[in-house]
């Protein structure tokens, strides 16, 4: 088959391209580089079944043509990462809106199938023990902009169940809960590289908040494994998966999780949220995905735990 990745060159688009070109398939990679690196295809870089496109989706006019080309589409285009999203609110909605909006209409136009990135951030502030995908959401107010990436990424949802119900656009969502691994940077505040970073060289660590919200992780390579299955399913179009690790940990123990592993001397810190982002920021205290929707319908668990997925990190770093 033949895939376009969006946004290829970031994080999780660089293992999912090395994944797909090594199972034999052929890929096109956009991407504007504004986050992305062309480090994350080095390894593909010289595959005769590789190809990059150094574009903008929002702006590029080549867009219909390369999809036309294609047999499936992962759109992974998005700004990213908590920091930026705070500090850029305007690029956050228009990469996220107007982005998706651009492939999704020459997707439904070409017939073209099509998996949309979306995040456990549109779960918001809710405290449920954890969240299926058809549960209710609680975004806070539009007055902190913390609450823009998830809103730009919902009606991101929205768009696609609308051309779902509209014209049987063969479109499916994985919301993705805190895909961590090799060579993701925590310059935009993804916090295991975050912590990482700071561990290998024995300086503090920075805890913000009080450190007793608690998230949940999953390696890159499994959530490239499902979102691999998923591409080989029928019968997803309209349906929406959580894909994520079900371990839950404090941000706290974390960093002393990752202290331990990466045997280094680093002592915490607390941050505020006000000092660290912006007066009145607010967190989410639990995120934790019920993965049985995906576990049904492709026999889909994250494998791996959270100390490979910290021992990888580490490793890559040094």
């Amino acid at each position: 088959m033949k895939f376009l990745i969006t946004g290829g060159a970031g994080f999780i688009g660089g293992h999912l391209t090395e994944a797909l070109i090594s199972a034999g398939h052929s890929v096109i990679v956009i991407d504007n580089l504004s986050t992305g690196s062309l480090d994350n295809l080095r390894d593909v870089q010289n595959s005769n079944n590789f190809s990059f496109i150094e574009d903008d989706i929002l702006y590029s006019d080549k867009l219909n043509e390369i999809i036309e080309k294609v047999d499936f589409i992962y759109h992974l285009a998005a700004a990213v990462g908590v920091e930026l999203v705070v500090n850029d609110p305007i690029r956050t909605i228009e990469t996220n809106v107007h982005g998706t909006e651009k492939v999704l209409k020459i997707a439904a136009k070409l017939n073209k199938k099509i998996i949309i990135a979306s995040t456990s951030e549109v779960y918001g502030k809710s405290n449920k023990s954890s969240f299926s995908e058809n549960d209710d959401l609680l975004i806070g107010p539009s007055t902190h902009s913390r609450w823009s990436y998830a809103c730009s990424k919902l009606l991101d949802e929205f768009f696609a169940m609308a051309y779902f119900r509209s014209n049987k656009t063969q479109v499916t969502i994985t919301r993705f809960f805190n895909t961590v691994g090799p060579r993701q940077t925590g310059r935009y505040g993804m916090v295991i590289p975050r912590f990482v970073s700071s561990a290998v060289k024995n300086k503090t660590i920075s805890v913000y908040g009080d450190g007793s919200q608690t998230r949940c992780f999953c390696h890159v390579f499994d959530t490239v494994r499902a979102l691999i299955k998923l591409s080989e399913e029928d019968n997803i179009a309209g349906k929406i998966f959580n894909i994520g690790g079900t371990y839950e940990i404090s941000i706290l123990d974390l960093a002393k999780k990752v202290i331990e592993l990466s045997n280094s001397k680093s002592d915490i810190k607390f941050i505020p949220y006000s000092e660290a982002y912006e007066e009145g920021f607010e967190d989410m205290m639990r995120r934790v995905p019920n993965v049985d929707l995906i576990k049904s319908k492709i026999g889909w668990n994250a494998d791996l735990s959270l100390d490979e997925i910290i021992k990888d990190v580490v490793n890559s770093s040094e």
